[in-house]
């Protein structure tokens, strides 16, 4: 039996990384010491309150269906916390509880897309982008930034690549970004608003990393003039509460888009484990304060690695200003991001994401994810510095 186009064609042929990581997973399993720097899975885990709210909530026996939209409760708690942050008003009706940020990125863009219509988004890209846009039978197509313009999407770019695309329906950006950490600055923020507004596209704002931000300001574009009715934000406890394997998210848009995609969830996803949802919303009445204790780690290894980094010229980091990652521009090495990714792996055991893997605006760059702890990552930074002098010339 012949199986869909859609489904055969989902990943494109792209390289997206996953080749090196199984590789490091084989090593680990093969019985060699790794240091992992690759994916967005913190060294802690879930808080043991959280866990202790989520096993009170399932021995009450919220083990049933839930509200596929989320519960009232939950809902309003992220509305008064988008709110909060925000400035703009939201209630309950604007939000849809949905399975993780993925589920939320593909639930958007069949709101925003038909069926052959081109949804644009902006590289370095985390990695399923291009998929998700193929999952809903729409057309891909890449916005390539720079690195002299530090990775921040520019309007000509933009407008480039919409007036290239007569069928254009939906922009998807990321900031703070995954994988180079770099936060949108106003005039980026601005200039994303306007090539929206004159191409008549709809915004799908990815704001997962909204609470890991270290410099500059993360600055939602729900907040900008005319924008609130066009544009469908993302988020989700996984970066920002370490509760990655929970799979809880949300989307936050105009009431007419979330009534439509509670449809949509009643015949996909079916919503989300109640039990879960009560430790989400536990989580999120825990406030900023515990946000910003889950996200203390990633600053100070940020300053780690910028103290080991400061010695040499071979590897320049992305300015970047928010996330768990870093992105480095090792092209002075005169090595490709997969080439010095492979290579680091085989001789130092050191496993970081080459920038290939996020489209070809990384290329010549890798991404390593402040994922272990500050002892380990130093050792780690310093063998990394040690690994791309010898190719100095």
């Amino acid at each position: 039996m012949k199986l869909s186009s859609r489904i055969t064609g989902l990943t494109g042929g792209e390289p997206d990384g996953w080749d090196l990581f199984i590789r490091a997973r084989k090593m680990i399993a093969d019985g060699q010491k790794i240091t992992e720097l690759t994916i967005g899975e913190h060294d802690i885990r879930t808080h043991p309150d959280i866990l202790e709210a989520m096993h009170a909530s399932a021995a009450a026996g919220n083990t049933g269906y839930s509200l596929v939209p989320g519960s009232q409760s939950l809902r309003e708690t992220i509305a008064a916390r988008v709110q909060a942050r925000t400035g703009i008003a939201t209630t309950a009706d604007n939000v849809l509880v949905t399975p993780g940020g993925q589920s939320a990125l593909f639930a958007t863009h069949s709101a925003a897309c038909d069926p052959g219509d081109t949804a644009l988004y902006c590289a370095p890209n985390y990695a399923t982008y291009p998929g998700t846009i193929r999952g809903v039978s729409a057309i891909p197509k890449v916005i390539q930034t720079r690195p002299e313009n530090d990775f921040q999407p520019q309007f000509s770019e933009i407008d480039a690549a919409a007036t290239g695309a007569p069928g254009a329906k939906s922009l998807l950006v990321n900031s703070p970004n995954n994988p180079t950490g770099v936060v949108y600055s106003a005039e980026t923020m601005d200039a994303i608003a306007a090539a929206c507004l004159k191409h008549d596209l709809w915004l799908i704002s990815d704001e997962v990393y909204d609470t890991q931000v270290w410099q500059g300001t993360h600055i939602s574009p729900r907040t900008l003039p005319d924008m609130a009715e066009r544009t469908l934000v993302i988020g989700s406890m996984s970066k920002s509460h370490a509760m990655t394997g929970s799979r809880i998210g949300w989307i936050v848009g105009p009431e007419t888009a979330i009534s439509r995609l509670i449809a949509l969830a009643v015949n996909t996803n079916f919503g989300v484990a109640g039990f879960i949802q009560d430790a989400a919303e536990y989580a999120l009445n825990r406030g900023a304060e515990f946000e910003q204790l889950i996200a203390a780690p990633f600053p100070r290894r940020r300053e780690i690695a910028r103290r080991i980094l400061a010695g040499q010229n071979l590897m320049q980091t992305v300015p970047s200003g928010g996330s768990m990652y870093l992105m480095l521009d090792i092209r002075a090495t005169g090595l490709t991001g997969n080439a010095f990714a492979n290579a680091l792996l085989e001789t130092k055991k050191i496993a970081v994401m080459p920038g290939e893997s996020y489209g070809l605006a990384a290329a010549g760059h890798i991404r390593i994810a402040m994922t272990v702890e500050d002892t380990a990552f130093e050792a780690a930074m310093i063998q990394i510095v040690d690994f791309a002098k010898g190719f100095a010339a």
